[in-house]
């Protein structure tokens, strides 16, 4: 089966490198690329996205990086039954044109909006992802009330001078900020290869000084992300 374009973003420049790529490697795609480079001085507008919108900001590292934050759009409110049955609203596919958000027109002529049988609209997950970074307000800004944040934890405290240095953060100060942002799952990752799995212990360890739901993140890992409410 055909697997559809597929899109980039990133900094400017993404689309020379990915097509220098494919050409020295003399790579053959069955779909197309599109792309969404960053630019700087621009009003950089978030996308919107497989229902909901990708925001993205730079960071702060030696090199230029962004940060990207995915959120889902709202859902409808709770189905109300007792409203509904109130309303003599026949069971059946007029309960899901309503919670579609279509409103509907009942035998008796009377019309039936969603509002009269739905509660307030209901948020959907929120999603980090930053990467190659070290303590700043973009990152701060992307992880503000996180469902699940997947964020670098490079270096322990043993190694706090050596970040600073790289630009890079340590697990501590990563789960200092996730925890200021109300995020309510961190995923550490990009660990420095230095690191054993024994020694991942201690990156886990640290970040667990500030914040009480902390995992070590490893190729792939799997994460169900629960609706918020």
């Amino acid at each position: 089966d055909d697997p559809g374009p597929l899109t980039i973003v990133g900094p400017s420049g993404i689309k020379t490198f990915i097509e220098h790529t494919i050409t020295d490697l003399k790579y053959r795609l069955n779909f197309k690329i599109h792309y969404k480079e960053w630019v700087k001085g621009a009003k950089n507008s978030p996308l919107l996205w497989n229902g909901g919108t990708l925001n993205w900001t730079p960071l702060k590292h030696s090199t230029f990086c962004l940060g990207y934050q995915y959120v889902e759009d709202e859902r409808p409110g709770k189905f109300d039954l007792e409203k509904a049955e109130e309303l003599n609203i026949p069971r059946g596919p007029l309960y899901g044109e309503l919670q579609s958000g279509h409103p509907i027109t009942l035998k008796d002529g009377r019309g039936i909006t969603p509002d009269d049988v739905l509660g307030e609209p209901r948020r959907g997950r929120l999603v980090t992802y930053a990467t190659d970074t070290m303590e700043c307000d973009g990152l701060k800004k992307i992880c503000t009330d996180a469902d699940i944040a997947f964020v670098e934890g490079m270096f322990t405290l043993e190694h706090k001078e050596e970040a600073l240095q790289k630009k890079h953060s340590t697990a501590a100060s990563t789960a200092l900020i996730a925890q200021e942002s109300g995020v309510k799952k961190l995923v550490l990752m990009h660990i420095s290869p230095r690191y054993s799995y024994d020694d991942e212990k201690i990156l886990k360890r640290e970040a667990e000084e500030y914040h009480d739901c902390v995992t070590v993140g490893r190729s792939l890992d799997t994460y169900e992300i629960k609706l918020p409410d």
